[in-house]
């Protein structure tokens, strides 16, 4: 499992995994607000992924995730479906965290304890050491949300 740069040729698998956790993070693929992040994530160098098929012959994205080292944020982190459950989120948290201030709070909004949906995510946070720190409100999806904070190491 290589984590990668995401460039402008994976734009599109992108848009496709954004169009699979819709249901999950809200309306976003069709968003040109959405498609011009994510581009301008690509161009900083803060959009990362983990692909198949690295030999150029077949570009499959298992999972992204975008981070802002202005806001020490996680902003965006998926999963395809079927590589869910096989590390690939792991090994992209792992090196996102790794690519941020760890002097200081790293923060990330996803689902609160009470969507069944996003224990996955809650779990995987929980293993990394971030903790609940605020209530995030609604997602555009309309499913409960906390802002969860990884202090620095002591």
């Amino acid at each position: 499992m290589k984590v990668e740069y995401a460039d402008l040729t994976d734009f599109d698998e992108w848009i496709s995994l954004a169009r699979e956790v819709e249901p999950l993070f809200g309306p976003m693929a069709d968003e040109v607000p959405f498609q011009e992040a994510l581009k301008q994530a690509m161009a900083q160098k803060t959009a990362f992924c983990i692909r198949s098929g690295s030999d150029g012959k077949e570009r499959a994205l298992k999972g992204g995730i975008i981070i802002s080292e202005e806001l020490n944020e996680i902003l965006w982190f998926a999963v395809s479906n079927p590589c869910r459950g096989k590390g690939y989120g792991r090994t992209l948290l792992d090196f996102a965290v790794s690519g941020l201030n760890r002097t200081k709070p790293i923060l990330v909004q996803t689902f609160d304890a009470s969507s069944p949906d996003g224990r996955a995510a809650r779990k995987l946070y929980l293993d990394f050491g971030f903790l609940d720190n605020k209530d995030g409100g609604l997602n555009p999806a309309g499913i409960p949300t906390v802002i969860m904070r990884l202090s620095p190491p002591s």
